[in-house]
C-alpha cells in the first residue's frame, strides 16, 4: 500500500517542495549507505500531513535507534556495522533538523547529535579520520573532516568537498566518501558554518568574499605530510557555487575543479543586461568575473541535469561563448533518460558522483585502491 503522504510519482507531500526534496535525498542516500529504503517508507507512513513536528519527531526517533545500534555494534567489536549505523543516524538527524527554523533550539540539538555521530564514525574508520580546524575569518575558523586515503601510507591525491552556504559537511560522509575511498583519494569535507548554528547563514549570505576560504584550506593541506600537494582537486557540491569558481581564479595550486564554472554569475550578467536593455554586459554591475571568461589553467568540470534550473541549451551556449582563455572546461549534461537530470542531480547523485570522481581520477592520477 502506498504510504499516506506519498503520491503516485513518489513525491512526499506535493504541497511542500522542501519536505519532498529532503525525502528524495534520503531515498537516494540509501544507494551509498546513508539510509535504508524500508526505514524511509516506514517513516513516510507515520508522518502527519502538514505537521512539521511529526517530521522532526519521527526522523529523530529513527536517528536515535540507529545511533544506539551503532554503539552496541561498536561495543561488541563490529566496526563495520557501527560505521554504517552512525552514517544512517547522522543522515536522519540532518533530516530531523531540516524543517525547523534555524533559530529553533531543537534544530541545534539535532545538528550536535549529527556531528557526534560523524566523529564516532571517523574514529572507527581505518585509517581513522579526524576533525580539523582551519583559520578563515577573524573569530570564525572553518571546521572539517579529513579522511586519509585507505592505504594510510605516503602522500595521496586529495579532494576538497565544500557545499553552498547552508550545506553541512556531514552529508559528504555519506555522499562522497565512498567514491573517494574506492579511488584511493584522501578527502577533506568542509562547510562554511564552522562551529556556528544554522542561523549564521544570514551572515554568510551577506559576505561577498566566500572564495577567500579556499586559499586558507590549501595552506592547511600544504602542511600535511599525507597529502600529495601537486594533486589536490575541489568539488563544489550542489549547484550555483560560483564562489568556488571564483576561488579557482585566485588559487593556482588547485589541479582540478568540479563547480558551476561561473555559469550562475554569467547567467546573472545576461539577465541584468536583458533587464536593463544593455548591449554591453561588461558594464553590468556584478561583483566577480566568471571563471570561464578568464585564463585559468585549472581543468574544470561542470555537471548539470537537463531538468535543472538552468536549461542545458542555455548552459551550452554560455560555455561556448565564454571559452575566451580557458583551455580545459568540460560540460557534462545528464539527461532524463539516464537519470541524474534533476537540479543538483538530486534524483541520482550516485551516477553523477561516479562520473565526477572518474574525471578527477583522470586529472589527479591513479592512487592506491582499497
Amino acid at each position: 500500500m502506498m504510504p499516506a503522504c506519498l503520491s503516485d510519482d513518489w513525491t512526499l507531500c506535493p504541497e511542500r517542495e522542501d519536505i519532498s526534496a529532503e525525502f528524495t535525498r534520503l531515498l537516494t542516500a540509501a544507494q551509498e549507505g546513508g539510509a535504508t529504503i524500508a526505514e524511509c517508507l516506514m517513516i513516510a507512513r507515520q508522518l502527519k500531513r502538514g505537521d512539521d513536528r511529526s517530521w522532526h519527531r519521527e526522523w529523530k526517533k529513527l536517528a536515535q535507534t540507529n545511533r544506539q545500534r551503532a554503539e552496541a555494534a561498536f561495543a561488541e567489536g563490529h566496526l563495520a556495522s557501527a560505521q554504517r549505523n552512525w552514517l544512517r543516524a547522522l543522515n536522519y538527524y540532518g533530516a530531523a533538523a531540516m524543517p525547523l527554523d534555524p533559530a529553533d533550539e531543537r534544530r541545534w540539538v539535532a545538528v550536535l547529535a549529527m556531528q557526534e555521530c560523524a566523529r564516532r564514525y571517523l574514529a572507527a574508520r581505518s585509517p581513522a579520520g579526524e576533525v580539523v580546524t582551519i583559520p578563515w575569518l577573524d573569530g570564525h575558523p572553518l571546521q572539517g573532516y579529513f579522511l586519509p586515503a585507505p592505504s594510510g601510507k605516503g602522500r595521496a591525491p586529495t579532494v576538497i568537498c565544500i557545499g553552498e552556504p547552508g550545506h553541512r559537511k556531514e552529508e559528504f560522509l555519506v555522499k562522497l566518501v565512498p567514491h573517494a575511498r574506492e579511488r584511493g583519494f584522501s578527502l577533506l569535507a568542509l562547510d562554511l558554518f564552522g562551529d556556528q548554528r544554522d542561523d549564521f547563514i544570514d551572515a554568510l549570505l551577506r559576505r561577498r568574499d566566500l572564495e577567500s576560504a579556499i586559499p586558507g584550506v590549501m595552506d592547511y593541506l600544504e602542511t600535511r605530510g599525507d597529502v600529495d600537494f601537486a594533486r589536490v582537486g575541489i568539488i563544489a557540491d550542489g549547484w550555483g557555487s560560483s564562489f568556488v569558481a571564483r576561488a579557482v581564479l585566485q588559487e593556482p595550486r588547485l589541479a582540478a575543479a568540479v563547480c558551476d564554472g561561473g555559469l550562475w554569475d554569467l547567467h546573472e550578467r545576461a539577465f541584468f543586461a536583458s533587464r536593463f536593455a544593455m548591449s554591453d554586459v561588461s558594464i553590468v554591475p556584478v561583483p566577480h568575473a566568471p571563471l570561464m571568461a578568464s585564463s585559468a589553467d585549472c581543468p574544470v568540470l561542470i555537471t548539470l541535469g537537463e531538468d535543472g534550473w538552468l536549461k542545458a541549451d542555455r548552459a551550452r551556449q554560455l560555455v561556448q561563448n565564454s571559452r575566451l582563455g580557458s583551455s580545459d572546461v568540460m560540460l557534462k549534461v545528464f539527461t532524463a533518460a539516464e537519470t541524474g537530470a534533476a537540479q543538483a542531480h538530486a534524483d541520482n547523485p550516485s551516477l553523477a558522483n561516479e562520473y565526477i570522481f572518474d574525471w578527477l581520477e583522470s586529472r589527479l592520477g591513479a592512487a592506491g585502491r582499497i
